[in-house]
């Protein structure tokens, strides 16, 4: 029997030596995992692994050594009050996403006492359904609509959101929902927004292991954001509000995706809480 210090050192030093960016955080990560128990457990613990428990665990640690994302091989992540389940074939989910989606709830409040109802809420390219299934969550009564156009991240949505409210759709999302055009009051999306040259720079668990139709998006990054313009315009009533996550180098040419138009007011870029640009949000002007 080993004690649990005995081999979170060698495999935190293992992954730190592989470039993963938080080597000490995934090795105690996958150590609960295997242990079911949580990560706090394991600076107190007196847990011992067995020899099938050491070999399962240096499995994992040589996976993620191979830059394998952490979250799946954990099977799930975190999104603010969720646990979603996650794998191969949909885009895990960023904390930073979170801050996107904290603003649109407070819009939501906002909007829910101007108009004395439920707000209604499209969230375009859900991916794992974690935006879709946060808002509907959180705000109680939102009759919320998502779709995704890939198969296998539709399925995933599909297992994250079964039990919800929540109406998910296989499609396109420039052409999704025109039974709503016009009656929608927040319009969400977290699309692709990579360019295509930035290849190289982009690591190594997201661009070998996330769907490449979540992540790339014309030579500029911004022809997915562009497609989101327009079909927030479509759906979205007179004051409605699209919001919209970007890359934090686009903080200039996302929102001028909106400003350049003629269609939106009140076009502004928000930061994320390490203070880089990540979405904007602009509101529908009258038709």
């Amino acid at each position: 029997m080993t004690p649990v210090r005995k081999v979170l050192e060698p495999a935190a030093r293992r992954l730190a030596e592989a470039g993963v960016a938080s080597p000490r955080h995934d090795a105690e990560a996958l150590l609960a995992h295997l242990l079911g128990v949580p990560r706090s457990r394991l600076a107190w613990s007196s847990i011992e692994l067995g020899p099938d428990q050491e070999r399962r665990y240096a499995e994992l640690v040589a996976r993620r050594a191979g830059r394998e994302p952490l979250q799946h091989l954990t099977g799930t992540a975190p999104f603010r009050h969720l646990e979603l389940l996650v794998g191969p074939g949909v885009f895990v989910p960023r904390p930073e996403t979170e801050v996107v989606v904290d603003w649109a709830i407070g819009a939501l409040a906002g909007l829910a006492r101007g108009l004395g109802e439920a707000p209604l809420v499209v969230d375009l390219c859900t991916g794992s359904g974690a935006i879709a299934g946060s808002i509907a969550g959180e705000v109680p009564g939102a009759r919320v609509y998502a779709v995704e156009l890939d198969p296998d991240a539709h399925a995933w949505a599909e297992r994250n959101l079964a039990g919800t409210d929540v109406t998910l759709v296989r499609g396109d999302a420039a052409t999704a929902f025109p039974d709503l055009d016009g009656t929608v009051d927040l319009v969400i999306a977290n699309p692709p927004y990579i360019p295509l040259e930035a290849y190289e720079s982009v690591e190594r668990e997201v661009r070998d292991h996330d769907p490449a139709l979540a992540l790339w998006s014309g030579p500029d990054g911004l022809d997915a954001i562009r497609m989101v313009e327009r079909t927030a315009a479509r759906l979205l009533r007179p004051g409605g509000v699209a919001v919209v996550e970007h890359a934090d180098v686009q903080g200039e040419t996302a929102p001028a995706v909106f400003a350049g138009t003629g269609r939106w007011d009140r076009v502004r870029d928000h930061l994320d809480l390490a203070g880089r640009h990540r979405f904007v949000t602009a509101w529908r002007v009258a038709r």
